[in-house]
């Protein structure tokens, strides 16, 4: 049986074009269409879907008013944003993943690109992830608020001093599909005085790791950035690596670390792909190397962390399969068969924090 989706976007021309790329495929069907998010409140209030493909500017309802109602409703839906590479609208996106939007696809700037490889290939790979995932419809109306973080994760117990195990530690963590949403659940739980840095590798395009870096500093004790080519990483800071650049840790004589930046070609369509990062890391001075893997579809990050394990003492943090969105990721190096903890998103933070101690 095809998967329903309602497809929600303010343009004609961009409905039928979403509508024909779900209807050329054997898994979908685009049941539905509403030209704004007040006509999509309406058919979602009676009408359950397998996903939603939501624009973000609209008018009346716009995509963000609509994710809020939902969610304030508690009305389940599994949604899916097409944005634009605006800055506005990469600030907007980051908010509407926070209210459980489950991912995004850029839209095309022109009717040549929306009737492209690429925008279809985005479009049809996100869907197939998510519509597949048991998970997807919970994150919306699980009452989650983002940064007024929610009841459900637990409060980090900082301990007396650094963890004990001594020597100098580097937190490394990759996400994909549902990873801006997850985030919101560790980043804002980390002290500002862990005793390690931390560079995270979160799929996305230019433009919207800046608006995400911007927006978990803004809720976090810890400092969070989007890395720079040539800075050095700091205890207590948080580097996530920019859309469309790799992103690799070199050591320096005098024994700091710095970011290099590098435009090779995407990695299995994947810039920043975490595997370039991990990779990086075997010839870095850091005695272990604390990798985290969260919700994402794929196994980016796994070949790497092997790589990492022949060079480096590490510790493999993964989150559990009832908490992802997409048991992608995680399940992809669990079953490589290196990981030292599986632990619900709720819990991630502590278990960081356990592994690498305060300063």
């Amino acid at each position: 049986m095809k998967k329903n989706i309602l497809v929600v976007d303010d343009s004609a021309l961009m409905r039928r074009l979403i509508c024909d790329i779900i209807n050329a495929d054997s898994t979908f069907q685009a049941t539905d269409v509403c030209k704004d998010g007040l006509e999509a409140y309406e058919r979602l209030k009676t009408t359950s879907y397998d996903a939603v493909i939501l624009d973000v500017n609209m008018p009346r309802m716009d995509g963000l008013e609509l994710l809020e109602k939902l969610q304030q409703e508690r009305i389940k839906a599994t949604i899916i944003m097409v944005s634009t590479l605006t800055v506005k609208d990469a600030d907007i996106t980051i908010r509407a993943m926070e209210l459980g939007a489950i991912d995004f696809v850029t839209k095309p700037g022109n009717i040549i690109e929306a009737k492209g490889d690429d925008f279809k290939g985005s479009l049809l790979r996100v869907l197939k992830a998510v519509v597949r995932s048991d998970n997807a419809k919970n994150i919306l109306s699980s009452g989650a608020k983002g940064p007024e973080k929610p009841a459900a994760v637990k409060e980090v117990q900082l301990p007396r001093k650094s963890s004990g195990k001594g020597g100098n530690r580097l937190v490394a963590l990759a996400c994909s599909t549902g990873g801006p949403k997850a985030l919101q659940s560790v980043i804002p739980y980390l002290p500002e005085n862990m005793d390690a840095p931390m560079v995270l590798v979160q799929h996305m395009p230019v433009g919207f790791t800046k608006s995400m870096a911007d927006r978990l500093n803004e809720v976090s004790k810890i400092a969070v950035k989007e890395a720079e080519e040539g800075e050095v990483l700091d205890k207590g800071c948080v580097y996530i690596a920019p859309g469309g650049k790799h992103m690799e840790i070199q050591k320096k004589p005098d024994g700091r670390h710095v970011v290099h930046l590098n435009d090779a070609p995407a990695i299995g369509g994947l810039r920043p792909c975490a595997n370039v990062t991990y990779e990086s890391l075997r010839s870095s001075g850091y005695d272990e190397i604390v990798c985290v893997v969260l919700t994402g579809m794929g196994a980016d990050g796994t070949g790497g962390i092997l790589s990492l394990k022949q060079k480096k003492r590490i510790h493999v943090i993964a989150q559990d399969a009832k908490s992802c969105v997409v048991y992608g990721m995680p399940k992809a190096i669990a079953e490589a068969g290196v990981v030292d903890e599986v632990v619900p998103l709720t819990e991630v933070a502590q278990t960081i924090i356990k592994n690498v101690g305060v300063q």
